[in-house]
């Protein structure tokens, strides 16, 4: 077994990288708006992955103090209860790295209803392409897009009814082609300058706890949700995980609950960063044929953050998926919560392991503990692999064909 480790405090000295100033604000969307040009690449660390991991603590204060202020975050929640008041669905959308997010903000918009006592169980999230190839049946539809100009996305929005319907965008700025499609528009103002998104996926987050207090009728403290971010900051860890994991031949997923979409989202990151294989599954489902593949070169990685919300019967199920690994000779590890170190024991590979902070509601915690874990596991796998993050591949001109065929 592997000792185990445990994050918290600030994220200075600890991601292990030169940027400038991480507390900085990070450039807004280009006006007129013209969508990103692949980053350059980079001959080694700090990758501007590496640089957005170090930004997003103070990113997540500063995106929180703003849409407490924002009327679009007011429009976004009426929108929801204006759903809500009329038994009406409420369908949160987006792809890829922005899909997960959804997944993640779904999650945060039915435990806020849940706990102002109004039905949440008409939220949900769905993959942009196959809402927009339904037809509509009324209900509000939050999507969201990094950029603003995801084709698939901004069909829903279409579908959806665009303008004259119940429609939101959350995306950085207000000038993309996906924000002249939706009624209202939440911005986050602060773009991702690597293509191996990181900010992309934090950002919608800290908009998902804004409607979580808003449906509430509850606060967040600037100043916790940023220490909760900042407490998986640990770069020494990361690189201890990623030299267990570096010489496997493909990677599987696992989370439950509010850590599935982060189980998703780090199976994209590692495909796209590392360039290795990977695939997320809901804890229970890879016990029920999926490791019949599996040998001593596949990696596992649980995501356990919220431990506790089904009590023992969680911990054991995410015992005896580690404890399957090992009787496959698979390097194992988890990341998550302070409160799962019984479980961590399983792992053969090390656990990165991060304190939720009282001050939050449990959710908003567990949530954002995984964020930056999962992408500095990333960053570092990256680093062992010898893979630049930021060009997700797309400087193999195979790969850059593949993205526009």
């Amino acid at each position: 077994m592997v000792a185990r480790s445990r994050s918290n405090g600030s994220t200075a000295g600890r991601i292990g990288i030169m940027a400038a100033d991480p507390g900085a604000p990070l450039p807004g969307a280009p006006d007129p708006w013209a969508p990103s040009d692949m980053p350059g690449r980079r001959a080694g660390p700090p990758y501007a992955m590496t640089e957005m991991i170090e930004a997003e603590p103070a990113l997540a204060g500063r995106l929180v103090r703003k849409l407490t202020a924002d009327p679009g975050l007011v429009q976004v929640t009426e929108l929801i209860l204006d759903a809500v008041r009329h038994n009406r669905p409420v369908t949160i959308t987006g792809c890829g790295t922005s899909h997960h997010a959804a997944m993640a903000v779904a999650s945060l918009v039915a435990d806020g209803l849940a706990r102002a006592e109004r039905p949440s169980y008409g939220v949900r999230a769905e993959q942009a392409f196959e809402l927009a190839g339904r037809t509509p049946s009324g209900g509000a539809v939050i999507a969201i897009s990094h950029e603003g100009g995801t084709e698939a996305t901004n069909a829903a929005l279409r579908t959806a009814g665009g303008r004259t319907g119940p429609t939101a965008l959350i995306t950085v700025g207000d000038r993309s082609p996906g924000a002249a499609l939706a009624a209202t528009v939440l911005t986050t103002g602060e773009q991702d300058q690597s293509w191996c998104h990181t900010v992309g996926y934090l950002s919608p987050l800290i908009a998902g706890v804004g409607l979580h207090a808003a449906l509430s009728r509850s606060e967040v403290p600037p100043d916790a949700l940023e220490r909760q971010v900042a407490a998986g900051a640990d770069g020494v860890i990361a690189e201890d995980l990623a030299t267990g994991l570096a010489g496997t031949d493909r990677l599987l997923v696992v989370g439950s609950g509010v850590d599935y979409p982060a189980a998703r989202e780090l199976a994209l990151k590692v495909e796209e960063g590392v360039r290795l294989p990977a695939t997320a599954h809901e804890l229970e489902t890879l016990r029920h044929g999926h490791l019949a593949a599996a040998t001593d070169r596949t990696g596992l990685v649980v995501i356990l953050t919220d431990g506790d919300s089904r009590g023992a019967d969680l911990h054991e199920r995410a015992a005896a998926v580690l404890r399957a690994a090992a009787a496959l000779g698979m390097p194992s590890v988890v990341l998550g919560s302070a409160g799962v170190a019984d479980v961590a024991d399983w792992a053969t590979a090390g656990r990165h392991l991060v304190d939720l902070d009282g001050q939050l509601a449990r959710p908003l915690a567990a949530t954002l503990s995984a964020v930056l874990p999962l992408q500095l596991l990333t960053e570092r796998l990256a680093r062992a692999r010898g893979t630049n993050p930021d060009t997700i591949g797309r400087d193999d001109p195979r790969q850059a064909a593949a993205a526009s065929a």
